[in-house]
């Protein structure tokens, strides 16, 4: 959990548009937003490399400080990535009251999944939901929240009722409705033969008719 805090210094920006944002990137900075609390939002920029390493840190709160100024609890709201680099490109922060409860999406991380018996029988263990709505103190929001799948037979499943929430964690899905994982049966050589051979006989169909409507044009075109 986030019982410390990350400081980030960033400086204030005026909105350039896209160019603006393209330029500052090329330089090494990352443009964001900061919202929240009824303030005006603020453009700012920050250096990518000291983001990336408080945003890894830091797990949900971080000291943010616009222009030297006095910092602030914030979290991180939203993020945008390059879709082939992967590389940061835009971020929104949001401003927080250390003792006002947020809502905040937190990853399901499953363990033990090659120890179970179904597994080890050569079931298929298929996680349903990887993350998490949660409601907790700015603070005590977890980085990700961990659930040994245990001693999980072919045919199991898991629901949400089954993970226990950290101290202070209040999930918000409904726990007797969402489901984490199922472990369903091998697929048996035979099936995944039928399948082939379903889909050899309708491709051979398909061919058969294309040869059937071709022959059919040629005729109908000789005098």
């Amino acid at each position: 959990m986030a019982n410390t805090t990350t400081k980030l210094n960033v400086s204030s920006r005026q909105s350039g548009g896209s160019r603006e944002a393209r330029r500052l990137r090329r330089s090494g900075r990352v443009p964001g937003v900061l919202y929240g609390h009824g303030a005006d939002p603020v453009g700012f920029d920050a250096d990518a490399r000291e983001l990336r390493m408080a945003l890894a840190g830091s797990g949900a709160v971080l000291d943010l400080s616009v222009d030297g100024q006095k910092a602030t609890p914030v979290v991180l709201k939203e993020s945008q990535r390059h879709p082939l680099l992967g590389e940061t490109t835009h971020v929104d922060l949001l401003r927080v009251k250390l003792d006002e409860a947020i809502n905040a999406i937190v990853p399901l991380e499953l363990t033990g999944i090659e120890e179970t018996p179904g597994v080890k029988e050569g079931g298929i263990l298929e996680q349903i939901t990887r993350e998490l709505n949660v409601e907790a103190l700015p603070t005590a929001i977890p980085e990700s929240i961990s659930h040994a799948v245990g001693e999980m037979e072919i045919g199991d499943t898991i629901l949400l009722s089954a993970v226990a929430a950290p101290d202070g964690v209040t999930f918000l899905d409904d726990v007797e409705e969402t489901t984490v994982a199922t472990l369903s049966p091998p697929r048996l050589q035979s099936q995944q033969e039928e399948e082939i051979e379903a889909e050899t006989e309708l491709v051979g169909e398909a061919a058969a008719a294309d040869e059937a409507e071709g022959g059919s044009e040629d005729s109908s075109g000789e005098e």
